[in-house]
């Protein structure tokens, strides 16, 4: 019988992390071909230049943005502390939590290179949850895998450093 893993063993947060995988952008945007119609005739490409904001933290968020190309960093400010939240790539949904929710943008996405991004309006997400809930669904999910990583990662930057010594026995 193999022992129980305690929940600092590395085997065990690598399990937690592949649970909240973000899952890729085809699986969580599958719907019936009138709702894709839908979303691809309302989406709307955006170029912007390396230094400018696509979007700003606490203003009004028009849609679901998704990182076409170019490489954008995300920052936030929170108790007059300015945050870095890290990269947005290629393929990147960003910004779920203000197109599900109150509509208002939790941080700052500016772009460091040259880049695109795809925004599907407000408007036509709503025709198309309404139309499609499970899409509503698949991308509520993936707002709390997005918070688990978050919360995953922010705990693993507290985590202790560890030595190992010659016997192989770690130390604090």
């Amino acid at each position: 019988m193999q022992p129980e893993a305690s929940s600092g063993q590395p085997e065990v947060r690598n399990g937690r992390m592949a649970a909240v995988q973000a899952r890729p952008l085809a699986e969580l945007l599958d719907c019936p071909p009138e709702t894709g119609n839908l979303l691809n005739g309302a989406a709307q490409c955006i170029n912007v230049e390396a230094g400018e904001a696509v979007f700003r933290q606490w203003s009004q968020c028009r849609g679901l943005y998704v990182i076409v190309s170019g490489q954008f960093m995300r920052r936030t400010e929170r108790l007059e502390t300015r945050l870095n939240l890290g990269t947005a790539r290629p393929g990147d949904l960003v910004e779920l939590s203000a197109a599900l929710g109150d509509g208002h943008h939790t941080y700052t996405l500016t772009a460091q290179t040259p880049g695109s991004v795809l925004l599907l309006p407000l408007a036509a997400l709503c025709q198309a949850f309404e139309a499609y809930p499970l899409l509503r669904m698949r991308l509520l999910e993936e707002l709390a895998r997005e918070v688990s990583r978050g919360y995953e990662a922010s705990c693993q930057s507290r985590m202790p450093k560890t030595r190992r010594h010659g016997n192989g026995v770690s130390a604090a």
